[in-house]
């Protein structure tokens, strides 16, 4: 198997806008595209990092029109946003920015978004509410790719779900896909040849899989069970608010939903942070059940890996370097 090769964030964010701009992104959007790429990168996720480029690439809508995005539906504490078919790396990235205006206004808001695609990871938009001092949950539905329970086809996006809270710290972040798998993690091990785990997913004919090409023909299970599929359903129902019901096509209803709030809506901040603390501080301090392994907190691994990758480098798969190259050599 070929090691990866590390590249330094510097030559790992000029790689990556010139190669998004080598498919057609403007110039002030590749560099806000490349950002989240690269912090999804830092914090240990290598499927939602630079390969996710040749997944745009990949993407038919990538190649279609663009439209401004503009605002649909609005109020004082709300808004509904045509995305314009503009890549969700940006475009929700816009709506995240109205969402965080729209509470620091009135205290709170909720902002839905629709025809756009691909926005990355939720926690990468939570971590900016929470260091804007506000409390955020994010919903997104997007391709169908994952199972009903009971089902053999899929009828679900892989509906991950995201909470973020300001603390005196850094931001504490809970972010999760209802999927088995991540779409993402599924795209990048076909491209490396990497196998699934026994379990996760079925082919096109509903008989079971480790090959993600067959996986991406068939589908994923919800993680846990009925009970993973009911929280995955709702995620979709909610979208439907968020413009879900307005679908692109059938079975690509991607849509994106923030509620974003002042947490003193409720309680005096420096209450609401103590009281946080002192939950996770419980929790870190539960007998483990395994002496040599600490309880862990969401999203503090993902802080210390920023930390040690901004000095180490980014990790990337030979063959995924190999395409993104002559992809960001390819003239525009």
């Amino acid at each position: 198997m070929n090691e990866n090769i590390i590249l330094s964030v510097e030559d790992a964010t000029t790689l990556g806008v010139k190669a998004l701009r080598a498919i057609g992104f403007p110039e002030e959007q590749a560099p806000v595209i490349t950002a989240h790429l690269i912090d999804a990168a830092l914090c240990g996720y290598p499927f939602a990092g630079l390969p996710r480029i040749l997944t745009i690439n990949d993407s038919p809508r990538t190649h279609e029109p663009r439209e401004p995005i503009r605002i649909t539906h609005e109020t004082e504490v709300s808004a509904l946003i045509d995305g314009g078919n503009n890549l969700g790396y940006y475009a929700v990235y816009q709506a995240m920015k109205v969402a965080i205006a729209k509470a620091k206004k009135s205290r709170i808001a909720i902002v839905g978004m629709y025809r756009s695609q691909l926005s990355g990871r939720n926690a990468y938009y939570l971590e900016h509410i929470a260091r804007e001092g506000l409390v955020g949950i994010h919903l997104a539905t997007g391709t169908h790719l994952v199972l009903p329970h009971g089902g053999a086809k899929p009828a679900l996006g892989t509906n991950p779900i995201a909470f973020g809270f300001p603390t005196s710290k850094d931001p504490f972040i809970i972010d999760f896909g209802t999927a088995g798998m991540m779409l993402g993690e599924v795209i990048l091990r076909s491209r490396t040849g990497d196998t699934l785990p026994e379990g996760i997913a079925v082919d096109s004919k509903g008989a079971p899989t480790t090959d993600p090409d067959e996986a991406l023909k068939g589908g994923v299970f919800p993680f846990g069970g009925h009970r993973g599929y009911a929280l995955s359903l709702g995620i979709q129902s909610m979208c439907l608010l968020a413009g879900a019901a307005r679908a692109y096509r059938p079975k690509q209803d991607y849509a994106f939903m923030f509620l974003v709030f002042d947490p003193e809506v409720l309680m005096p901040r420096s209450e609401f942070e103590a009281a946080l603390h002192e939950l996770i501080e419980n929790i870190r301090n539960t007998p483990p059940l395994d002496p040599n392994q600490t309880v862990r907190i969401p999203s503090e691994r993902a802080f210390r890996a920023r930390e040690r990758n901004r000095k180490t480098g980014i990790p990337i798969a030979p063959q995924v370097h190999r395409q993104l190259v002559a992809l960001a050599e390819r003239k525009a």
